[in-house]
């Protein structure tokens, strides 16, 4: 995961933005945590399959895997983060797990139009969590 985040930043560094801020037909964003143990700012390449009402919603989904990823944890932890949405520079957001009710609204339409999480979701006993990077103020 951390070289394939290494690899998508160059790659958009590269082509100077004209590369990588989609993927497979979703936006992506740079979701830039505070470490829970280190205090130390750390980023991550995530896609966000919805924006509502100018929310970003990214998906805890690790591929599947039985532990929740470690920028989850972080924004758990604390969740004042900063995020790079398309290359739009940073902005301070407000992150937030959605709730069961949330979560069953959105769960299906995430995966009507991406069947990769669905497929994660079969894969592990942990429900995947839905995260909210809502705007500050």
């Amino acid at each position: 995961m951390n070289a394939m985040n290494r690899i998508h930043r160059a790659l958009i560094r590269l082509t100077r933005g004209r590369v990588g801020w989609h993927l497979s037909g979703m936006p992506m964003l740079e979701l830039t945590t505070t470490g829970r143990t280190s205090g130390e700012p750390r980023s991550t390449m995530l896609s966000s399959p919805l924006q509502p009402g100018g929310s970003y919603v990214v998906v805890a989904s690790r591929g599947g895997d039985d532990k929740h990823p470690a920028w989850y944890l972080n924004l758990v932890a604390n969740p004042a983060v900063e995020v790079d949405y398309q290359g739009g520079g940073k902005q301070k957001r407000l992150a937030r797990v959605a709730t069961a009710t949330e979560r069953a609204e959105l769960w299906s339409v995430v995966t009507a139009d991406h069947k990769n999480y669905a497929q994660y979701q079969s894969r592990t006993d942990r429900q995947i969590p839905l995260v909210f990077l809502d705007p500050v103020g």
